[in-house]
């Protein structure tokens, strides 16, 4: 995990300035908060994926359903003279044609997820955003993880709203009240790329007392939910088809593979195959840039999720998450050879 900008933690070890801290508490950039985990975002595009599914699984489409992108989607408003329209047609006055959901995926249709949204229904797609973990804490052994938001009727209730059909739309691409930690779509992201199975997020890889023995797995878990306060996972626990997860995995791959992929140019010469999707996600003034993705495609690995804020469109945050998974893959140096000797050390706390 990284955060930036970041700060220099020897100095609060050494004993910080007032000047220096007062740098830090007021820089409008917030160094002191660990962005990964503590700072949450609309995801814009990278939510798709979640949409997909719940669309796919419930029958709201299937995968050979085609929605012809033909500009403006008037189907969420009765406002007939200013209806939403697919970042494609706002920028250059068309749409994106015939679309079956691989496609969609690929050039990251909004008008074609604006359909599958509303047909689908906010209640199932929150129930598989629940699934993937999404606007709930990982769980990660560190403090002040927020939980973000879902996108539902409890929260536009919580608000004096009724959901309306264009807030399902908006929620469908990542947008409206939808907010969540970086954190939690690389989850979301490993479990797309290892079909559907349920992952735990932790940086502690074991504990050893004094006398040698290991503490379970179990007995980890317990002490940090309830030290942080956590509730166990009360989501559904689904069984994703194996025809709608070759469906979505094929939209990522063709993201960075396909010609028409949002990220075609960043990953065209790559020597890794990655799946991935741009996100380029409206936060009021701004629009912070997303790309989540995993690697190697037919063999996941390494799954990377990289939010620039103001960075305008998940095509430039891209290159950074190509420059990781060209280090992860050690493919700018000729060997790499790792120490995997340890020495077992304790210590007291009085």
């Amino acid at each position: 995990m990284a955060s930036y900008p970041d700060y220099d933690p020897s100095l609060f070890y050494k004993g910080i300035s007032t000047e220096q801290y007062q740098y830090y508490s007021e820089n409008p950039y917030h160094p002191l908060i660990s962005k990964a985990y503590q700072s949450t975002y609309a995801p814009g595009s990278t939510f798709k994926m979640v949409t997909a599914v719940a669309a796919l699984e419930t029958g709201a489409i299937d995968t050979k359903t085609r929605v012809n992108d033909n500009g403006p989607y008037y189907g969420i408003t009765d406002d007939t003279a200013h209806p939403p329209a697919c970042w494609i047609y706002n920028d250059y006055g068309y749409g994106h044609g015939l679309l079956n959901v691989s496609q969609a995926i690929e050039k990251s249709c909004n008008y074609f997820f604006f359909y599958a949204g509303t047909e689908t229904g906010i209640d199932n797609i929150d129930r598989y955003a629940k699934f993937y973990g999404l606007g709930t804490r990982t769980g990660i052994e560190l403090t002040g993880e927020r939980s973000g938001t879902l996108a539902s009727r409890e929260v536009a209730e919580s608000k004096g709203e009724v959901f309306s059909a264009a807030q399902t739309a908006y929620a469908a691409i990542g947008q409206g009240y939808n907010a969540f930690t970086p954190l939690q779509m690389a989850r979301y992201v490993g479990m797309i790329a290892n079909g559907g199975h349920k992952l735990d997020v932790t940086i502690v890889k074991n504990v050893i007392l004094s006398n040698g023995s290991q503490v379970s797995r179990n007995e980890i878990d317990d002490f940090i939910n309830k030290k942080l306060g956590l509730e166990p996972d009360q989501s559904e626990n689904f069984e994703i088809s194996d025809e709608t997860m070759n469906a979505v995995l094929r939209g990522m791959r063709a993201v960075t593979e396909g010609e028409g992929g949002t990220a075609y140019n960043v990953f065209k010469d790559f020597s890794i195959s990655v799946g991935g999707k741009t996100g380029s996600a409206e936060a009021g003034s701004r629009t912070d840039g997303w790309f989540v993705g995993f690697a190697p495609f037919d063999n996941p690995q390494i799954a990377v999720v990289v939010v620039v804020e103001n960075g305008k469109h998940g095509f430039y945050t891209a290159e950074v998450v190509k420059d990781i998974v060209y280090e992860y893959f050690g493919m700018n140096i000729p060997e790499i050879t790792e120490d995997m000797s340890a020495i077992i050390e304790t210590e007291s706390f009085r």
